[in-house]
């Protein structure tokens, strides 16, 4: 019998066994047919843990730079312009979404990105291939986007 794959990017695969999310720590494949209470969870953006340390940097740059500055006016124009938005970029997370569930009796995240499309694929997949193992579709809580 030929394995079905439902979806299969550089970030995951799913097929009608395995779930597998492919990240820089080596994690190992889920079984399908172990998955209990999948849902779905949306994380909102969160502070970096080195934006403050960031912004003080930033505040002694800004002190050091200003004696090298012809007038205090060009300063300000000059730091308000490079430094805000560097430091507002550095300083949240972007929200992900992740998909959670039990596996043998233990919670677990299978999947995380801070993309919507690729989630959203990732996460039908995972859906399709549950369907289709023969499980009803109560116990999990994957949306039908």
């Amino acid at each position: 019998m030929r394995t079905r794959t439902y979806y299969h990017g550089p970030d995951a695969m799913v097929t009608d066994d395995l779930f597998v999310w492919n990240t820089v720590s080596a994690q190992r494949p889920f079984t399908v047919r172990e998955l209990r209470n999948v849902g779905l969870v949306q994380a909102p953006a969160r502070m970096r843990p080195f934006a403050p340390a960031l912004a003080v940097g930033v505040m002694f740059a800004a002190v050091a730079g200003w004696s090298l500055m012809p007038s205090p006016t060009w300063y300000v124009a000059g730091f308000l312009t490079v430094s805000a938005p560097a430091v507002m970029a550095a300083w949240r997370k972007p929200r992900h979404w992740e998909l959670h569930a039990q596996y043998r009796k233990q919670a677990v995240v299978l999947y995380s990105s801070s993309d919507a499309r690729v989630f959203n694929q990732v996460s039908r997949a995972l859906r399709r291939a549950m369907e289709d193992s023969g499980r009803t579709p109560w116990g999990y809580g994957l949306a039908a986007a």
